[in-house]
Formats: C-alpha cells, structure tokens, sequence
C-alpha cells in the first residue's frame, strides 16, 4: 500500500491518502491535547500505544458484529482504513457522571446513571464542541433521521460490548465518545478511533483515572495509565 498525499491533520492523527482511492491510512502521532488544542505536549510513544490499542477494539467491535473504518495495521503508529463521508457529530455515552456533565448539571463526579446517558456534539474547536440535538443535525444536513437512529443504536450496541470487556480487566468505563460516517454503500460505519484520549476509564477498585483526565488535570503518569490499561486488556504493544 502507498502512502501518498497527507488528506487532514487532526489534533493527534494524519490521515494520507493511497493508491486506492477507498482507502486511507491513519498516523497515530504523539501529540497530546487538551481543551480544543489550547494545550499540545509530545508524550513519547502515545501514538503506537493508541495505534495498538484502536485495533484491539475495533477488532473486538468487528467480532460483536459492529462494522468499524478499520482494516489492518500497518506499522506500530499507522493504521489502513476505509474511506468514509464523515458525519461532523460525536455522539458521547455516558454511564457515569464526569467532564463536562457534571460542570453542566451540577451533580457529583462518579454518580452512576440509572441508564446510560446520550449526547451529540458538533465537532468545532472553535466553537468548543457545543452540543446539539437531533433537530440540529437535520435541519443543517449533517444526517439523515435515519441515520441519526443507527448512531444511538450502534453507540449502545458499543456501550454493551466493552463495558463488559473493560470490567473483566478491573475498569470502570465511565464514558466515551464515538465518531460515524458513511460508506459507498451509504451504511453507517464506526470511524475514527477507540483510545484512552477519548473515553474515561476508571480502576474498579480504586477509581483511579487511567485515561486522558490524567493530563486534563496535570496528574502525569499518562501513558504509564494508558499501557496499563492495554496490558490489563491483552494488547501487545
């Protein structure tokens, strides 16, 4: 496969185009965030932990009948998918209260939802993310109704299957938040990445925070949490 021109460069990844025009390729960098970008730092090896770990999952998902980007590894830091039209949502599942909901709503870090929450969020730096409501994503085109209704059905669907993954390795997974576009057949697929740097991953026992928090609040130890986690999990790395 050949790597060719570089399509976009996000706040963590590269995407390049190749020589087949259905598929791209992912570099995995390893740049750290935090809050819209205001906040950038070099994290050695990062990007081949996220790289690893973003196939670990996605593999997973695939076995639980989940159509994901994904198609194979390609190095420790790059990764071939399939090229999809991205919806420019995120849609965030919630099992616990943390981040932005517990600033919003006023409750307590930690209080376990009686069901899962959902939320969709424009995908805007400069506009912070605002979250936006279903009525949004129509009137502006984003998606269709339809499809807006196989998001929230696949984001469960994902809830369901790595809860139970991560709580057999000892973690709470609080919330995540997923991104979906469309394949040249028109179905909704699973795009993006799964990783620490964008859910919340709590030890079972403790309710240390082994996710992207760590930096957010200055806690270090980052990737030590992040290759923690993805040994408790089985990935080689």
């Amino acid at each position: 496969m050949e790597k060719r021109t570089e399509l976009y460069r996000g706040k963590a990844k590269t995407v390049f185009t190749t020589d087949n025009p259905d598929l791209l390729i992912l570099q995995f960098r390893n740049d750290t965030s935090a809050f819209d970008g205001e906040i950038i730092e070099q994290l050695d090896r990062k990007g081949i932990i996220n790289n690893k770990f973003n196939h670990f999952i996605m593999s997973k998902l695939e076995q639980a009948g989940i159509a994901t980007q994904l198609e194979e590894l390609l190095a420790d830091d790059e990764a071939l998918v399939k090229k999809l039209d991205m919806i420019p949502v995120e849609c965030v599942v919630r099992n616990r209260a943390a981040g932005s909901l517990v600033r919003r709503l006023g409750v307590e870090e930690g209080l376990v939802f009686e069901s899962p929450t959902f939320e969709f969020f424009l995908k805007n730096d400069a506009l912070h993310d605002p979250m936006v409501n279903e009525y949004h994503i129509q009137a502006f085109g984003w998606a269709t109704q339809e499809q807006i209704a196989r998001m929230k059905e696949l984001s469960f669907q994902v809830n369901d299957v790595l809860k139970a993954l991560f709580d057999q390795a000892g973690l709470l997974l609080v919330d995540f938040k997923l991104e979906f576009g469309v394949d040249s057949a028109g179905n909704i697929v699973l795009g993006d990445e799964f990783s620490p740097d964008g859910c919340r991953l709590w030890d079972k026992q403790t309710n240390q925070k082994m996710d992207k928090d760590r930096f957010r609040q200055g806690l270090g130890g980052v990737v030590e949490a992040y290759e923690e986690v993805a040994a408790r999990l089985g990935v080689t790395l």
